[in-house]
């Protein structure tokens, strides 16, 4: 059941039945208040009355008898007195109602010598009557004395005014109860409405929605309360789903961390299995190329073996590199030392593509506590690569520093990095270069690297229209690593 109704049936309608029951009994009692005084002013005139009319029987005379009862005419509301013998005939009489009463109730009445009233109707007349004995000096019973008063209006008044009273009650029962309706509709089930219609686009999944503190005092505190309660929420489901992202970026570290050891366990079994052999294969080139026998195409393939040979232990030593946790050394350092250093470093490689190099740094930067040698080796190998993309002409290194972070973005305007290979550059043997041009460990270097340093390594679309990558190092000392792209 609504409120609305459970509060009509069990608070108001109880309230007007009390005041119906109260309105009609206090209407009864003032009715027979009207009786009971009609009755006693009656009563009174009519003993008066009586009483000189006693004396009046006694002379026997008319006119003292005329006298008496035309004073009982000066009383309100009096039509009628009437002198009756001992058997009921009329003696004298004025006014109206002389046939109230039969002959054998005015003998009954002057046997018993008791006074006696009743309500009687005549000829469309409403009367309160009263009967008396008059009795002689020595106590017999003369006559009987009728006065008759007017009842016009009394019965109609009382009745007119209880059906008034309970128009009065009806009306204004529909009004209060259509003023509580309307009173409810607004200030109680419109704001539970609202209340109830935000918490179910909540429970719907729209953690957004939020209450208006409108409405009743009481109301605005339960919005108040249901948005910092909602707010709440929306802070612990923050906290939650960082909670959870991190854990899967750990878990992915983890994974990669375990694949990256497992690769340089077995980097150390091939580079003690296949060490010794290319020692012999290198040196027995070698011999072969003194000889001054050979011509100049199989001088050139004895140096492309050895060249190849060489390029299989960089491999392997890069293998056993990705395999293992360094502790890295680090110490304060100079951001613009490092990028002149990581500048000379390609600049012939830059200049032999005709790429232009842009730097776009804070006015003031920051020292970096990190291993010199390491960030060099992560800018040249991204610069190299920007390098050796197709169609680029220039590469642009900027530089933020917020809230204890140093963040670099190293962007170029080639042809970018495909969406479905963006989440494997940083894989060990991943590359898009051509057979023999690349190992696809560079980039896995770079995130090993700043991984170790307790960075961040991402890729993403440059501005400039080709690859970007952003590097993140914590200014301060950490020996957690950082998160995976």
């Amino acid at each position: 059941m609504r409120l609305r109704n459970l509060i009509l049936i069990t608070v108001i309608a109880p309230l007007f039945l009390v005041l119906l029951i109260f309105s009609l009994v206090a209407i009864k009692s003032l009715e027979e208040n009207v009786r009971n005084r009609l009755e006693r002013e009656v009563q009174v005139i009519t003993n008066v009355i009586g009483t000189t009319l006693n004396h009046a029987l006694t002379r026997d005379a008319t006119e003292p008898l005329e006298e008496s009862l035309y004073s009982a005419f000066s009383f309100h509301r009096i039509y009628g007195a009437y002198v009756f013998d001992a058997n009921g005939q009329e003696i004298y009489g004025l006014g109206l109602g002389q046939a109230l009463f039969s002959p054998e109730t005015i003998r009954e009445v002057a046997e018993r010598g008791e006074m006696r009233a009743a309500y009687r109707e005549h000829d469309g007349w409403h009367y309160y009557s009263a009967l008396k004995p008059l009795l002689s000096n020595t106590g017999e019973v003369q006559g009987v004395l009728q006065v008759n008063r007017l009842n016009t209006g009394i019965e109609n008044y009382t009745g007119f005014l209880s059906q008034l009273a309970l128009l009065a009650f009806v009306i204004g029962a529909a009004g209060i109860v259509l003023g509580i309706w309307w009173g409810f509709r607004r200030h109680i089930e419109r704001p539970l409405e609202r209340l109830l219609a935000v918490m179910q686009r909540v429970e719907a999944g729209d953690r957004q929605q939020r209450a208006e503190a409108e409405g009743p005092q009481e109301y605005g505190r339960l919005a108040v309360a249901l948005n910092g309660m909602l707010d709440a929420m929306a802070e612990k489901d923050a906290d939650i789903e960082a909670r959870r992202r991190k854990e899967i970026e750990l878990e992915k570290r983890l994974r990669k961390s375990k694949k990256l050891a497992e690769l340089g366990v077995l980097a150390a079994g091939v580079a003690h299995e296949i060490g010794a052999p290319l020692t012999v294969i290198n040196g027995q080139a070698q011999r072969l190329a003194r000889r001054e026998t050979l011509d100049d195409a199989d001088r050139d393939r004895l140096v492309r073996i050895r060249g190849e040979v060489e390029r299989i232990v960089e491999i392997v030593r890069q293998l056993m590199e990705l395999g293992r946790r360094h502790n890295v050394e680090k110490e304060p350092l100079q951001l613009t030392e490092l990028l002149n250093a990581t500048r000379e470093l390609v600049e012939e490689d830059l200049e032999q593509n005709d790429i232009q190099l842009e730097f776009d740094l804070p006015t003031e930067t920051p020292a970096l506590l990190a291993n010199g040698q390491q960030l060099i080796q992560v800018l040249t190998n991204l610069l190299r690569n920007a390098a050796q993309a197709k169609g680029v002409d220039r590469v642009r290194i900027r530089v933020q520093e917020n809230e204890g972070w140093l963040t670099l973005w190293i962007e170029d305007n080639g042809p970018g990095i495909a969406d479905k290979d963006k989440t494997k550059v940083f894989d060990p043997f991943f590359t898009t270069k051509p057979v023999g041009q690349g190992s696809g460990l560079g980039l896995s270097m770079v995130h090993r690297i700043i991984n170790d340093h307790g960075g961040t390594v991402g890729v993403y679309d440059s501005e400039l229209g080709g690859a970007g990558f952003e590097i993140g190092l914590p200014l301060s000392d950490s020996d957690e690593g950082g998160n995976d792209p």
